[in-house]
């Protein structure tokens, strides 16, 4: 059952009114404009928004408004030119006005269909990185954030992407407004074809110094839109971004679960799906767990839950914060065997515990490779980033900018 708001001519209200009470829904308000809607869209909490896509309804500021709440949009298209005005705003949930609820359902449900794989320029093969751990903040969204630093400082271009259907972390982290979620968006292109390097520039904000720059793609805000991160729109996004930049790195969520078994309906969508598709696609995927007692247990844990979606020679261990307040002494030694032992891991990255320097990059919501380059922190990221992908981390013979084309 969804909460739904109708903003469309009082012809197509009628028309669908009896199916969509039908199928359970609520139908919160039915409107004629958009500013009607934006005026009250708090109080009416709606949780889709079937449009017309004429310009006279449907426009950028109510996709925004809608993005920032978690509201779904589906648009009705009378003719061509409706069409080619909801896909020039960014909306590809877009049916025929002729259509029965048949064909609107699904739209509704979250469960679009999506195309194999967007169009794009295909010149030049970039890696894709993808950052896991799991649960209980082991540091994915500071590693992600600080490997795309560390390529971009080595002149590389580089698209850093929240994945994480659980709530995105990397652009509250580097100040940056997370009110409309660029890989949703990007997502949403994705699974109608239409993605390409100029809708690229438009969703990505762009994080600016002097060292280095790059893309990011920001993630969910809230929790209600995770059935648009599909398995094939997230694959297709990341194998686009691919084609674009030289470095893709992935902040995904922690959760490896299968959910088809968890559920009836094995059409519905699955929340995990996007960790599953960013980890399959994944050149390397980094592993990584916190150094005290319960991190590296679920460390061992999850590593065998990881090698179910990707081999074990393109997953680099990595174990965050090490010290010895919560492993003795040599902490490094007990934390590698522990691995060893527990899991058959030998060839783990330690990282040092550096509160100080992560606190400061906090603070001024930039990479700790900015505030803080020499910290033994910042030392660690660098080298894990050699070691991930050599190629990318050794710097060009000519330095490129943030916006290189293929």
């Amino acid at each position: 059952m969804a909460r739904i708001a109708l903003v469309l001519g009082h012809e197509l209200e009628d028309r669908l009114l009896a199916d969509i009470v039908e199928h359970g829904h609520v139908v919160v308000a039915r409107l004629v404009s958009a500013r009607e809607l934006l005026g009250s869209i708090d109080a009416l909490a709606p949780e889709v928004v079937l449009v017309g896509a004429g310009r006279a309804t449907l426009g950028r500021d109510l996709l925004a408004a809608c993005d920032e709440r978690g509201v779904r949009v589906v648009a009705l298209a009378a003719n061509d030119l409706d069409r080619h005005h909801a896909r020039h705003v960014g909306l590809l949930e877009v049916v025929d006005a002729t259509a029965g609820w048949d064909e609107v359902e699904p739209l509704v449900q979250g469960g679009a269909a999506v195309a194999e794989a967007p169009r794009g320029p295909a010149t030049r093969r970039g890696t894709v990185l993808a950052v896991w751990g799991p649960t209980g903040a082991p540091g994915r969204t500071t590693l992600a954030v600080n490997l795309a630093a560390a390529y971009a400082h080595a002149g590389r271009s580089v698209a850093l992407v929240d994945a994480d259907a659980y709530g995105g972390a990397v652009a509250p982290q580097l100040g940056l407004l997370d009110a409309a979620p660029g890989f949703a968006a990007a997502c949403r292109l994705a699974g109608s074809d239409a993605l390409d390097q100029g809708e690229l520039d438009r969703l990505a904000q762009h994080h600016t110094a002097p060292g280095g720059s790059f893309r990011v793609l920001s993630g969910l805000a809230g929790t209600r839109r995770w059935p648009e991160l599909a398995a094939d729109r997230v694959a297709a996004v990341l194998e686009a971004l691919r084609g674009w930049v030289d470095v893709v790195v992935v902040d995904t969520g922690f959760c490896l679960e299968r959910d088809e078994e968890l559920s009836t309906d094995v059409f519905a969508p699955r929340r995990n799906a996007a960790t599953v598709a960013a980890v399959e696609v994944a050149d390397r995927t980094v592993a990584v767990g916190q150094a005290d007692a319960v991190g590296l247990a679920r460390l061992v844990r999850g590593y065998a839950d990881l090698l179910e979606f990707t081999e074990a020679s393109r997953v680099r261990p990595v174990v965050n914060r090490v010290r010895a307040s919560v492993l003795g002494l040599d902490p490094g030694g007990q934390a590698r065997h522990a691995l060893q032992r527990l899991a058959g891991i030998s060839d783990a990255t330690l990282l040092p515990d550096d509160r100080r320097g992560a606190d400061a990059a906090l603070l001024a919501a930039r990479p700790l490779l900015e505030v803080a380059p020499r910290s033994p922190l910042a030392t660690g990221v660098r080298g894990l980033a050699e070691r991930l992908s050599p190629s990318a981390a050794a710097p060009p013979r000519r330095r490129r900018g943030l916006l290189a084309r293929a």
